[in-house]
């Protein structure tokens, strides 16, 4: 079989992809696919073990590059933690939009299937990470167990709302995708208001004043 010069990892995502375009179903076996695009089985393995291991590192993609994006403007290095977010959720929907027809291909085959979920876990890793390092403000427990729990209720609730945004996404039929733009907007400024420890930390030093100064008249 004649082999082309260089093959590297992102040429087999695109092949991957384009078949997947025009054919609307994955390749029957990586032998017929690599074949099909002139390089070695043996290549194919040297960077995916599967093709739902192609799939989990294209969502990585997508959440890489709108990140990395993000990161080239200053724009965003000034930003506060709601901003950002929503700045990466505007970036990261564009980039879905531009693959729409081969994102609505993956994520329908797994309607209703939990396992599915899968093929998102790359992504739910590094999202999970980048909610971290927003280091958005939480209550001062002073207990090392109780501040994980609510550390994880956040990375676990923010995970549930990408979800929930992509789903919304599927199903938009609007112009440019304008209700999810809404969407993203009205779900991210909730959370933040939700989160905003402002008032409820005003309302416990009240109450610890007021108990301290009790504590010293009686």
């Amino acid at each position: 079989m004649a082999t082309k010069k260089s093959v590297s990892k992102n040429n087999i995502i695109t092949f991957y992809m384009d078949y997947v375009l025009e054919h609307d179903h994955n390749p029957k076996t990586v032998f017929a696919f690599s074949k099909m695009n002139s390089f070695e089985e043996a290549l194919f393995y040297k960077y995916f073990s599967s093709f739902e291991a192609i799939e989990k590192s294209i969502f990585e993609a997508f959440f890489e590059n709108s990140l990395n994006a993000l990161n080239k403007t200053e724009d965003y290095k000034m930003f506060d933690a709601r901003n950002k977010l929503l700045s990466f959720y505007y970036t990261y929907f564009e980039n879905l939009t531009a693959n729409r027809s081969y994102v609505k291909h993956v994520l329908d085959k797994y309607k209703g299937d939990i396992k599915g979920l899968k093929v998102l876990s790359g992504l739910k890793h590094h999202f999970t990470e980048y909610m971290n390092s927003l280091e958005i403000q939480m209550l001062d427990i002073k207990q090392e167990q109780l501040e994980k729990i609510q550390e994880r209720a956040l990375k676990e609730s923010a995970w549930l709302q990408l979800l929930l945004t992509m789903k919304f996404w599927l199903d938009d039929t609007s112009a440019s995708f304008e209700k999810t733009d809404i969407f993203i907007e009205k779900s991210v400024n909730t959370t933040f208001d939700v989160l905003n420890i402002a008032p409820l930390k005003s309302v416990l030093d009240l109450g610890k004043f007021l108990f301290k100064e009790k504590f010293k008249m009686n």
